[in-house]
């Protein structure tokens, strides 16, 4: 095989040098597509906000929506406990309480029995929220009786605005019994308990 003459040899040299440059230029390419470092003339841009889903607005509206919800939810469960409370009690003295509004019909002025009868207040905290009053009737007679109980709920100039009634059907002499006046008005405006009538048949 013959030898390069001088200049194909240069010619050679010049070609090997184009080849190296534009590896060299292909890696740079490279690097840059395929998300490489920078140089440190780049400048920074600042991150986009917008999509991030923990910011302080979001947060904000998803406390606030957490304490609506819990309101709810107690305001629901005082609701269910009052209801339950009330109809523990209708259940329970529904029968003699008919009787006692019967009863109490044909009664003009107190009744015959208001001395047998007392009134006290029932924490709202057992009540569910209601205002309720325990009607506590004695027989204080010899003799096997029945009693009617009429509480009017006055509002704070002294109007009736609810009326409910109570009963104890045959106490013996001497024999207690406890019904539960309950008003069904929301607890504001304040309304007072009164015993307005009371009757012994």
């Amino acid at each position: 095989m013959s030898t390069p003459s001088p200049h194909g040899r240069s010619r050679i040299a010049a070609l090997a040098v184009a080849l190296a440059a534009a590896s060299a230029l292909t890696l740079t390419a490279c690097d840059d597509d395929s998300g490489g470092s920078s140089t440190s003339s780049d400048t920074p841009t600042a991150p986009d906000t917008a999509s991030f889903s923990g910011n302080a607005a979001s947060a904000l509206a998803s406390a606030k929506a957490s304490v609506r919800a819990e309101a709810s939810k107690r305001a629901a469960s005082a609701s269910a406990a009052a209801s339950s409370f009330e109809a523990s009690v209708s259940a329970e003295v529904e029968r003699a309480n008919t009787a006692a509004r019967i009863e109490l019909a044909k009664v003009d002025g107190q009744g015959n029995a208001m001395s047998d009868v007392t009134m006290t207040g029932k924490p709202r905290s057992e009540t569910g929220g209601l205002l309720a009053v325990v009607v506590t009737i004695t027989n204080k007679t010899d003799k096997t009786a029945s009693y009617a109980a009429q509480v009017d709920f006055l509002d704070s100039s002294g109007k009736v605005v609810e009326t409910r009634y109570v009963g104890a059907e045959d106490l013996k002499p001497g024999e207690k019994a406890q019904p539960v006046a309950v008003s069904r008005k929301p607890a504001d405006p304040v309304l007072t308990p009164k015993l307005a009538k009371a009757q012994r048949y």
